[in-house]
């Protein structure tokens, strides 16, 4: 027995149904190429199970969709009529599928490389205020330093620029790098006696860096006290000191009272201001910056855009 809902051969409700989607797909390559065997390949079926298909929907719509002519398949004016459609629908559907796919990158876990002192000292004590602003975005911090490459799990990345970037790499400007000696409070009146009895700006342009103070150096910004001494316009320090593998741990060794670190800024502030560290001779810019870098333009009212504004906002 038959169900009302079937409907009857020949009635609207059986004339409005379409064909499978298999059927129209294989058609749609086939009328796009010219050729089923090349349809075939595109769509990873054999060259008879899209000669099939086709010669099934052709059955069923009662109508011829190809002429046949030796290897090559050409159109009808009915085909022709029918491509069009098909193609316009399933590029409809692509659009659909696509936009619903980029909705789902940008509410699945992202991935924000920072180079490790970086997220140490500045990103991760400030993080709570970026997961208590958006709750329902999840962010995966890592640590990386030096060249990298997005599509390798990785989806922002935070860097300075002494470097050369991946290209196509987009570049959003975050804060300029500011740098100057720091030490423990207790010994800048031993190392930096005179400085640190006139005022800052005086220090700075007269008192210099007392020779004999240990310097603590590290491996990975060897440049860090020739650049600083360039940048404030100081002779390059010679007194001995140590050298360590991290960067953060040259700071560490400052706050500990080993010797005097060269201490960017914006991983020194939290110290700064808790009085764990000092800077006697104040901060310059040493002409780098860092930025947060994206394999696409930052699109506004993205929640990459919201990121980029609360960075900004802690800079």
């Amino acid at each position: 027995m038959i169900s009302d809902k079937d409907g009857e051969l020949k009635s609207p409700i059986h004339g409005a149904r379409l064909p499978s989607l298999l059927a129209l797909r294989c058609f749609e390559a086939a009328a796009r190429l010219e050729h089923f065997s090349c349809a075939a390949d595109e769509l990873h079926l054999t060259h008879g199970a899209v000669s099939r298909a086709v010669r099934l929907l052709e059955e069923e719509l009662g109508v011829a969709l190809f002429e046949r002519r030796s290897r090559r398949v050409y159109l009808t004016d009915a085909g022709r009529t029918l491509a069009k459609a098909v193609g316009q629908g399933l590029d409809l559907m692509r659009q659909a599928v696509a936009e619903l796919r980029a909705s789902a990158r940008q509410q699945r876990r992202w991935v924000l490389s920072c180079e490790p002192t970086l997220l140490m000292r500045w990103l991760i004590p400030r993080w709570p205020d970026f997961q208590a602003r958006h709750p329902g975005v999840e962010v995966h911090l890592v640590a990386g330093g030096g060249p990298f490459a997005f599509g390798s799990g990785m989806d922002l990345a935070i860097r300075r620029n002494d470097f050369p970037w991946p290209p196509g790499c987009h570049a959003a400007p975050l804060f300029a790098e500011q740098v100057g000696p720091v030490c423990r409070p207790d010994k800048v009146a031993a190392w930096f006696g005179v400085a640190q009895a006139q005022a800052q700006a005086q220090a700075q342009a007269q008192a210099g860096y007392p020779p004999g103070v240990p310097c603590l150096h590290t491996r990975t910004r060897p440049g860090a006290w020739a650049q600083w001494a360039a940048a404030a316009g100081q002779p390059l320090p010679e007194g001995a000191g140590q050298t360590f593998e991290h960067f953060y741990f040259s700071l560490q060794a400052a706050v500990a009272g080993l010797g005097v670190a060269i201490g960017p800024w914006h991983m020194v502030r939290d110290d700064l201001d808790s009085g764990v560290l000092a800077a006697p001779l104040g901060f310059v810019e040493d002409g780098s910056r860092y930025c947060l870098l994206a394999p696409q333009p930052i699109q506004p009212g993205s929640l990459q855009a919201d990121l980029l504004a609360w960075l900004r906002s802690q800079a």
